[in-house]
């Protein structure tokens, strides 16, 4: 496997077994434009004669190159989504294992002459000069790293949520997307939906005005929200399947742990060491469009109210916590946020009820996930599931009087396409990282709360804890790995 020759100040060498040259002339180059920030002028591969295969829906002067990093898992959707209307191809899979993953033989299938690599960092160097965009499809721990490094070589980015596993790592995306000018979306795909077009028209009609408390929850759905499959600490090392090239690579910047199948294939989300538990899995599907159109922020404070099993290892049982956002300004009083995933009960009072034909008055249940927005008049609920679901207000007779608010319009491009379109210059995305890195940060302080389990005191201006040192240091997280410390010395 070839070592990559060149690399910025935050695109690490790799350690490989591999004795090639390395190019110290051309990583000088690199280093120095990245720290005097002036970023790269790159000629778009769309652009040029380096094109993919021939795509019989669009010529390849209309289409752009991806770089795919994470070729199983969510990424059985994402890379066919980003391809499905003809306007992307992919050039270049990456991923440390394309055996194991789940669904992995789906895109393998799909485009089998596509060249793979098992380290992105070798992928972007011998290859950056045909990839236009990069989707990172990875565990939660190393999207920081690849989308950094490939932001750093004037890539566009589509990133799976959380965006971040840390808050320093958010920060450091959402600076770097406008140090470097490049398009940006994380894959919280309802962001980009008739849902989310609904909201922003209650918006702009009053209706979801003066909310003063969200109740957001989830369902039991992973591992370790069964009982009977949590274990205690850490698992114990297994054997590596002999599909899996590295796991060195797999757990980047990241502690590595001896190799377990309760981290590879999927697992690792339970573990607060490489993934956000369900606050970080479901929350940028559950939260998002409260967070962004009601510009909530940043928290003042994050209280644990319950966690069950409460470990620094693996997330909790079932967690319950509530999160105090200041007031923005006119009908954006304070509000409270209040979590809970696990068996919990969502209940919705009589008062939001509708009379049946009989006069009995029928109270609406909540789905296995969503939002309950609740106004400070109480005169009606605004509910909302997850990822592109519209919302509904209860008492059911409320919503007639909002009706051309209410309406569903189907967008013109998907979250997909639309990133897509963004990277050719045609419109922008709806979930870039200087929207998306913000709703990833309160992700994160929820998993500090989670690892803790005390009250916390949070400055939105200073972006740091109050009194707190503990709490402070985990914005950052363990200190990386040594090759990949660079990745964090973006300005």
């Amino acid at each position: 496997m070839k070592r990559p020759s060149s690399v910025a100040r935050c695109l690490p060498i790799m350690k490989s077994s591999d004795t090639s040259q390395k190019n110290p002339s051309r990583r000088r180059f690199v280093k120095q434009s990245v720290s005097a920030g002036f970023g790269f002028t790159f000629l778009p591969a769309y652009l040029t004669s380096a094109r993919a295969a021939d795509n019989p829906q669009l010529p390849p002067s209309r289409r752009i190159n991806l770089g795919c990093i994470g070729v199983g898992g969510r990424a059985g959707s994402v890379i066919p989504g980003l391809s499905a209307a003809g306007s992307a191809a992919p050039i270049a899979f990456c991923d440390v294992d394309f055996v194991t993953a789940k669904g992995v033989e789906k895109n393998l299938q799909a485009f089998p002459d596509v060249k793979r690599y098992n380290d992105f960092r070798v992928m972007l160097d011998e290859m950056g000069k045909d990839i236009d965009a990069v989707s990172v499809v990875t565990p939660d721990h190393t999207h920081f790293t690849a989308a950094i490094h490939a932001m750093a070589l004037g890539k566009h980015v589509y990133v799976e949520k959380p965006l971040t596993h840390t808050f320093e790592e958010a920060e450091i995306l959402m600076r770097a997307e406008k140090k470097f000018k490049v398009v940006t979306q994380m894959g919280n795909q309802g962001h980009t939906s008739a849902g989310a077009d609904q909201f922003k028209q209650m918006l702009a009609a009053g209706v979801v005005d003066d909310i003063v408390k969200i109740e957001a929850w989830k369902s039991p759905s992973l591992w370790f929200m069964n009982a009977a499959e949590r274990i205690p600490g850490f698992p114990k090392e297994e054997p590596m399947p002999e599909s899996l090239k590295s796991w060195d690579l797999w757990c980047g910047p990241c502690e590595m742990k001896p190799y377990s199948k309760m981290y590879h294939p999927f697992n690792w989300r339970g573990f607060h060491v490489y993934g956000g538990g369900m606050f970080g899995d479901w929350g940028a599907h559950i939260i998002d469009f409260a967070h962004h159109h009601l510009k909530l922020g940043l928290p003042t404070r994050i209280t644990p109210v319950a966690l069950a099993d409460h470990n620094q290892v693996s997330f909790p049982l079932s967690s319950d916590i509530r999160f105090e956002f200041a007031e923005r300004g006119e009908k954006l009083p304070a509000v409270e946020l209040h979590w809970k995933a696990g068996d919990f009960q969502i209940e919705i009072a009589e008062k939001f009820g509708d009379a049946d034909k009989d006069g009995k008055i029928v109270v609406p249940k909540p789905s296995k996930n969503g939002t309950l927005l609740h106004r400070k008049q109480g005169d009606y609920l605004v509910q909302r599931a997850s990822h592109d679901s519209h919302s509904l207000v209860y008492p059911r007779t409320k919503m007639v009087e909002f009706k051309e608010a209410m309406a569903l319009h189907k967008p013109k491009l998907d979250h997909f396409e639309s990133f897509v379109q963004a990277c050719m210059g045609n419109g922008s995305t709806e979930s870039p990282f200087s929207i998306a890195g913000e709703l990833t940060q309160v992700l994160n302080l929820g998993m500090i709360a989670e690892y803790l389990n005390v009250d916390l005191t949070f400055d939105p201006t200073t972006k740091r804890f109050v009194g707190n040192d503990a709490a402070n240091a985990l914005l950052s997280g363990a200190p990386p790995r040594g090759e990949w410390a660079d990745c964090y010395k973006l300005a």
